[in-house]
């Protein structure tokens, strides 16, 4: 008998539809719960769910650490791990500084005077990092060093229980302060503000389903970049790839979570069959084989009858990782239109932008790639414009055409404001 393939093979007409939606109904009634605790009872209530979900000791337990204990944890590490960390931020900080140069502020002319736009940083941005499964430094340095190059004045890191690692990540990272608090509370902490920690403009990082749930829930009392969903890597590729590359890249992005997504697509039916059985042999051998099992089960494999049907199946997932596996990478590369992040050719592994080769990793998930991007230095800086008129002759058509558009759409009052700039 067959063995059971580890990724099913479908093709294009069985590719399952995506659930579009990453708020989990039940945990947005229970993180509702909690923020709404947060907002109205303040810090008693980030201690009352802190203690109760594990965050802290006891009910009177220091639950932020300033700069001076995020140093200590980081001279606390040995020389090699520092320097690890300080050279991935430097990356990090080198591509959001080039976004960041990318636009500047700017004036051109306008009937009767000049108009422009400025940038502007936020002032406070709260960066979240999980803190389960796997402690994620890389995580806080994607977020932090982001604001900090973006010219947001005070950063926040919020992870709860952090790890050495982690509150050394914050240090390196510039953060003025980390919460050591996670879940809707934590998120709720950072919307709200505590006396220890400053409500924050944005709000940004992955998180579990408790805190997208709470992200969505604070979103409009502050900013945040993305509602994320479980992870997900899709792969093109034709005969030419390498299938224990492959394999390697679909079992790097199944032992992130349960409800990770591996996914290839190709033309080629003997590649499908060939990367299912290193699948296999690598699962074997895996260390954190139990969670990539199960995500396995959720990832497919989809064989198509051309490039161009592998390239239309990768677009109607939109995923959030999207590697490029092919013999005229760039080409294919080319003709993709929607996803999160772009890999391109068998070199340019999706876990390197994990650790920080440059672009940033918080990336959209669950097809929401189709609208939106990664975070960035973007998300962090507010784009004003603005309008001066110096000469109001010069302006009169343009007052003109206000009167007029305002009595068209019903607004007397909007008339008569733009007639007052009228020359008689």
């Amino acid at each position: 008998m067959a063995e059971t393939p580890v990724l099913r093979i479908v093709t294009p007409e069985e590719v399952p539809m995506l659930e579009l939606d990453p708020v989990d109904p039940t945990a947005l009634i229970q993180a509702k719960e909690i923020v709404d605790d947060v907002r109205k009872t303040g810090e008693a209530g980030l201690r009352k769910h802190a203690l109760r979900l594990g965050d802290i000791p006891d009910a009177t337990s220091k639950y932020v650490l300033d700069k001076a204990e995020m140093k200590a944890a980081f001279d606390s590490l040995p020389e090699d791990e520092q320097a690890l960390l300080l050279r991935t931020r430097d990356r990090i900080q080198a591509f959001a500084q080039c976004q960041l140069d990318s636009v500047q502020s700017m004036e051109t002319s306008i009937p009767g005077g000049r108009a422009g736009h400025t940038l502007s940083p936020m002032a406070v941005a709260g960066c979240y990092a999980p803190g389960g499964r796997y402690p994620l430094p890389s995580s806080v340095l994607m977020t932090a060093v982001t604001a900090r190059t973006a010219g947001v004045k005070t950063v926040v890191v919020a992870s709860p229980r952090p790890a050495p690692v982690t509150v050394a990540a914050a240090h390196v990272a510039g953060a003025d302060l980390l919460l050591c608090i996670g879940g809707a509370q934590g998120i709720a902490a950072l919307a709200f503000g505590t006396p220890c920690v400053p409500a924050c403009d944005i709000i940004v990082g992955p998180g579990n389903k408790w805190v997208t749930a709470a992200k969505s829930l604070v979103q409009g009392r502050c900013a945040i970049d993305m509602l994320a969903g479980p992870s997900e890597v899709l792969a093109i590729a034709d005969g030419s790839a390498d299938a224990d590359v492959l394999a390697a890249d679909m079992l790097a992005q199944a032992e992130h979570d349960t409800d990770a997504r591996p996914i290839l697509v190709t033309p080629d039916a003997a590649l499908a069959h060939r990367v299912n059985a290193r699948i296999a042999a690598r699962l074997a051998e895996l260390p954190t084989r139990d969670t990539a099992a199960e995500a396995c089960k959720k990832g497919f494999i989809v064989v198509c009858p051309d490039m161009d049907s592998a390239i239309a199946v990768s677009d109607s997932i939109a995923p959030e990782h999207l590697e490029i596996q092919t013999e005229n990478a760039q080409e294919v590369a080319d003709k993709c239109l929607d996803y999160g992040g772009l890999f391109i050719g068998s070199r340019a592994a999706e876990v390197l932008g994990d650790y920080g080769a440059g672009p940033n990793h918080v990336l959209p998930t669950g097809g929401t790639g189709k609208y939106t991007g990664g975070l960035s230095v973007f998300n962090f800086v507010r784009i004003r414009t603005w309008m001066r008129i110096d000469a109001v002759g010069d302006a009169q058509q343009v007052v003109k055409d206000s009167v007029q558009l305002a009595r068209l759409e019903g607004l007397e009052g909007h008339a008569r404001s733009a007639e007052c700039r009228l020359l008689q």
